[in-house]
């Protein structure tokens, strides 16, 4: 009787990757009401692998429940619990406090603020080794911006639509529509820039039967957002005295993110400008674009904050902060295709090395600020990353 013979087999050596856990603490310093991640948006990550935890009540902001993201497979947690994890994204400030309690060789995705204010927790951020990412900063080499040109354009169509209510309203506006009423002469939409948010707002003004006008310096850039507008848009240089008139028969001003130093309105532009007349400012440095006009924040007080009978004019910011939801829809995509980005790099580092556009968004790394802003802050050089990239 033969005997048998052994043959090889197959022995499975390879380690399971570990699995990558991604905290969300919720707002506490400011009120920002935004919100990086719906549940469907949380559900696909956790069906990829990740292990999502969110503070409780966290998502309260957007109006989900803690139980709509635990029905996903989100695990909710003390704030303490979120802070650990290997990846932490909060779309509002983090107090130094909440740094310290992050793991040391961390990853914070969330947006750069290099105010004066903000120097210790930068310190922080940089004596625990974390690698911070501005998500405005993130550019690919086509230009092309995802979460910034996302907060853009819901920033300029929520502010045409919040001040489409305000005109709206019987008791605090002047009861009228924008547009659209045939044998009725449409409301006038100044439009300052020529960016995604400015594109996003001369578009729905349009929509809604507005007379739009858009003024940029940037000719090139006008020249863009008027091909993407149509015929319903009418674009000019900033001349003065075109500049001026405009303002004077405008119903709505919109100063958006790529603001000219020569259209900011001051003092005296803006007392030409007609009683009741709706102002957003939309540019990286809210009140600039109007500094002799009461500011109304969107994220602490209701678009209805300005009667006829108090101040005449008033300039809101924070628009985009009114319409959380929408925003967290918005960018529950971009954010899952990061993640899977960085997950199938395996690894910060890699991630960093292999992908240019995330690594332009980088501010601190490997203890070092590569960030000219953030630097500036706190009265260090700047290192360049492409040098700390090639010894991690």
């Amino acid at each position: 009787m033969a005997q048998p013979t052994p043959l090889e087999q197959l022995y499975k050596t390879a380690t399971q990757p570990r699995s990558i856990s991604i905290g969300m603490p919720a707002a506490t310093l400011t009120a920002d009401h935004r919100f990086p991640l719906t549940p469907e948006g949380a559900e696909r990550l956790v069906e990829r692998g990740f292990r999502v935890l969110m503070e409780e009540g966290a998502a309260m902001p957007i109006h989900y429940s803690d139980e709509a993201y635990a029905r996903r497979g989100v695990s909710i947690c003390r704030r303490a619990q979120a802070l650990q994890a290997d990846v932490v994204i909060s779309l509002s400030r983090l107090a130094a406090s909440d740094v310290a309690m992050m793991r040391r060789g961390s990853m914070l995705l969330g947006f750069l603020y290099a105010e004066p204010g903000d120097a210790r927790t930068l310190r922080t951020l940089l004596d625990r080794g974390i690698t911070a990412i501005a998500l405005e900063n993130i550019c690919d080499p086509t230009g092309l911006r995802p979460f910034a040109d996302i907060i853009q354009e819901v920033a300029g169509r929520a502010a045409i639509s919040l001040a489409s209510s305000l005109l709206a309203d019987a008791i605090h506006g002047k009861g009228i529509l924008l547009g659209g009423i045939p044998g009725v002469v449409p409301c006038e939409v100044m439009v300052i820039g020529s960016d995604m948010a400015a594109i996003a707002a001369a578009g729905t003004a349009i929509g809604l039967g507005a007379t739009v006008r858009i003024f940029d310096n940037d000719v090139y850039a006008l020249r863009r957002a008027l091909h993407v507008l149509g015929p319903g848009a009418i674009g000019s240089a900033i001349h003065p005295k075109v500049f001026e008139g405009a303002l004077r028969s405008a119903d709505i001003v919109v100063a958006a993110h790529s603001l000219s130093p020569d259209g900011i309105v001051d003092a005296s532009l803006a007392d030409g400008m007609k009683r009741g007349v709706i102002c957003f400012d939309l540019t990286m440095h809210p009140g600039c674009a109007f500094p002799s006009l009461r500011l109304v924040d969107l994220n602490e007080a209701m678009p209805g904050d300005n009667p006829m009978g108090g101040p005449v004019r008033c300039c809101y910011i924070n628009a985009g902060n009114a319409v959380p939801r929408t925003l967290a829809m918005a960018l529950s995509n971009t954010f899952v295709s990061m993640l899977d980005e960085i997950l199938v790099c395996d690894g910060t580092a890699n991630a960093l090395r292999l992908n240019s556009a995330l690594r332009k968004g980088v501010y601190a790394f490997l203890g070092r600020c590569v960030n000219e802003q953030a630097a500036a802050i706190l009265g260090i050089r700047a290192v360049d990353i492409d040098l700390l990239i090639q010894y991690c």
